[in-house]
């Protein structure tokens, strides 16, 4: 198992070594996370490759969508199967995101723009982030808020239009079991 597969599976109750993995299976957020991995590891055209996309694919419609073209860091966690679209852009390493959550692009003169997401960020149900933004680190989206504008580093954004609010640590005790060097 790969340092990757490791810190998703981590994630998810600190699940280690076979039977973890096993176990892991059973989680509908981990199994979409490790065949979202894998499909996007081998060539679209290999056999592997079409393997992992057709089960990726199976869960999809199960309700997770997420871009074989995302870069998304090691220690990703989906919790509460529900509908989760993202499209290709950038997330950090251990984020997690909520059910009915829409992080995609937006069309900014005449060309699509996406957001890029920093480390240790919680995205709470029903969040929807689009635009040319950066997301930092160490942030909290609440539940429902609308992203289309920066947000820095140790923040929390709460409500529709958004607000941001300085906070020192926003994700303690909401990003847990993160799988150490």
């Amino acid at each position: 198992m790969n340092r990757v597969t490791k810190a998703d599976l981590y994630r998810y109750e600190r699940l280690t070594g076979t039977m973890g993995f096993i176990k892991g299976l059973y989680d509908p957020g981990f199994r979409y996370t490790f065949f979202m991995r894998k499909s996007m590891s081998h060539n679209p055209l290999s056999v592997r490759g079409m393997f992992y996309r057709i089960l990726k694919r199976l869960f999809t419609d199960r309700g997770y969508q997420i871009s074989n073209e995302a870069q998304i860091g090691e220690g990703f966690y989906l919790y509460h199967r529900g509908t989760v679209l993202i499209g290709p852009l950038k997330i950090g390493k251990n984020c997690n995101v909520a059910h009915n959550v829409t992080i995609g692009r937006a069309w900014k003169d005449g060309k699509i723009v996406r957001p890029t997401i920093g480390d240790r960020v919680w995205i709470g149900t029903g969040a929807v982030i689009v635009g040319e933004i950066t997301i930092g680190t160490n942030v909290m989206i609440a539940p429902n808020a609308f992203v289309n504008f920066n947000v820095p580093d140790n923040s929390v954004v709460i409500g529709n239009p958004g607000k941001i609010i300085k906070k020192d640590n926003p994700t303690k005790y909401y990003i847990d079991d993160i799988l150490k060097d």
